[in-house]
């Protein structure tokens, strides 16, 4: 009966962000299948160390656990990604009318942004990932990434000025074209 008890708990307080757990191993993984199977180890981990868990934030708890496996394995498979030095908004349209054009050219931008962010190096892409796509807060970043705040901000900060490079850059390539 125990046993059925702390499944219980763990589907309530863990699968809920299923969503999320992908959404971050896709991100850092840039594949689907890998990141399928990150989360689905990244679940199993969750299940074997539920005891540790507090009941305190399901969701910063397991995209912690997330991270960590992403990371696992990408030492494991991907060594030299994780080893890019570092240096140095996505904007909405609204449009009352979604005419065929309008929504081309939206599904074009939303493209070249995923592709901008694609290329980030993993660091900045994590860090933006779980801001802007996850609504995190700095302190929570802080906590799944285990950086200090300090280093949170300054890699979200680099991280938006490699984007809107990136985007710029693309922007004057489809002019002179």
């Amino acid at each position: 009966m125990q046993k059925q008890n702390k499944l219980a708990t763990f589907e309530e307080a863990v699968l809920p962000h299923l969503d999320a757990a992908y959404n971050l191993a896709h991100w850092l993984t840039r594949n689907d299948t890998d990141a399928e199977d990150v989360v689905q180890e990244a679940y199993l981990r969750a299940f074997k160390f539920f005891g540790g868990f507090h009941g305190t934030d399901g969701r910063s708890w397991l995209l912690t656990i997330v991270r960590n496996t992403c990371y696992t394995w990408m030492q494991q498979n991907r060594s030299p990604e994780l080893h890019v030095p570092l240096d140095d908004e996505v904007r909405e349209i609204e449009s009352k009318d979604l005419n065929p054009e309008t929504l081309l050219m939206q599904s074009a931008d939303t493209q070249m942004v995923r592709q901008a962010l694609a290329e980030l190096p993993v660091e900045f892409r994590e860090v933006l990932v779980l801001r802007e796509l996850e609504e995190m807060s700095y302190r929570e970043i802080a906590n799944i990434t285990d950086l200090a705040l300090g280093t949170v901000m300054s890699r979200l900060a680099r991280g938006r000025k490699r984007l809107q490079q990136a985007l710029t850059n693309h922007r004057h390539a489809e002019v002179l074209s």
